[in-house]
């Protein structure tokens, strides 16, 4: 339903691409409707903006599936959500997809719903798939160990050592924090406490955690700052404790990359985020609590946290069966 467009005073883009999203959606009335929610993520809820971002591209799928059908946001009704999730499962979408899809469709409805443009919640009594379908990519302990193997070729300059350091020091971080990409790029030289051996990391929504470090990581990150970080400086004064060319802000892009090119040495391709989630899986496997996994990670609901126990149950299994001269004997 091709609508004629109008300013939309107040809209804000959390970049370039939600700009491009909203103002290339048919329906005017959704494109007023997604705005003001994402007005609302920013200004009261603080969300950052990969946040909103991704809230944009999934409710903006949403909308295009609403407009298939000649239907506006405002007035979806409960078969159209369960319609739509439906469909995404025939493109083959795993269930964390999915339910990640379905957790932004329901925020939006409950903020339509408490400031009164709605009288029902069209998601109410719909379930997330079950998520722990598709588990969580983790490395085995070998694995990290090659990762943060002390030898470690690099070139025989002044430079080439110094982002040897921070390469190991940013590894390290990962794992032992089980931090975000995003939380180590924007890490600042203040918030590393490294004499009370913790970082102080701003996660999503701007919320702040404090995550202790391993002796290990506190070893890398003091050869870092002592011998790398001045190099890599240049003489610009910046609060960044992780620095790229030029003294310049390290992108996510460049992190994976870094990552990707240390694991080599364990035979497998590692991203980021899967050190962090082989630091929590590794920890609930030592006995660790979900609530502290929780607190480290930063995760806003324990069910988020609750997956890692299938990740060490699964992990528990296959050593049993392994290595348990009775585990495939025939009774």
């Amino acid at each position: 339903m091709k609508e004629k467009k109008i300013a939309h005073p107040g809209r804000y883009f959390a970049d370039s691409t939600s700009h491009r999203i909203l103002d290339s959606m048919a329906s005017d009335a959704n494109a007023r409707t997604l705005s003001a929610f994402l007005d609302y993520l920013r200004v009261e809820r603080g969300s950052a903006k990969l946040t909103i971002a991704a809230y944009t591209s999934d409710l903006a799928q949403f909308a295009q599936f609403l407009e298939k059908r000649h239907q506006v946001l405002s007035g979806a009704r409960r078969e159209d959500v369960r319609e739509y999730i439906q469909e995404l499962f025939s493109y083959a979408l795993d269930g964390r997809s999915v339910g990640r899809k379905l957790s932004a469709i329901r925020q939006l409805y409950r903020h339509l719903l408490l400031d009164g443009k709605i009288d029902k919640d069209p998601t109410l009594n719909i379930d997330l798939p079950k998520q722990w379908k598709v588990l969580p990519k983790a490395l085995s302990r070998d694995e990290v160990g090659a990762m943060l193997a002390e030898e470690r070729p690099g070139k025989e300059t002044i430079r080439g050592h110094a982002l040897a350091l921070r390469d190991r020091a940013m590894i390290e971080l990962l794992y032992a924090g089980g931090v975000r990409v995003s939380e180590v790029a924007d890490a600042r030289l203040e918030d590393l406490k490294l004499e009370m051996g913790y970082i102080l990391v701003r996660g999503k929504g701007d919320k702040e955690r404090m995550v202790p470090l391993g002796v290990p990581a506190q070893t890398a990150l003091q050869q870092y700052l002592r011998n790398g970080r001045e190099v890599m400086a240049k003489k610009i004064n910046s609060p960044l404790l992780f620095l790229g060319a030029g003294g310049r802000r390290l992108t996510r892009q460049r992190l994976w990359q870094l990552v990707g090119k240390a694991s080599l040495p364990s035979g497998r391709h590692a991203s980021p985020h899967m050190l962090r989630h082989s630091c929590a899986t590794h920890m609930v496997e030592n006995g660790a609590d979900l609530r502290t996994v929780q607190t480290i990670l930063g995760h806003s609901d324990i069910s988020t946290t609750q997956i890692y126990t299938h990740v060490a149950l699964d992990r528990l299994k296959s050593v049993y069966a392994k290595h348990h001269p009775r585990a495939k004997a025939k009774v």
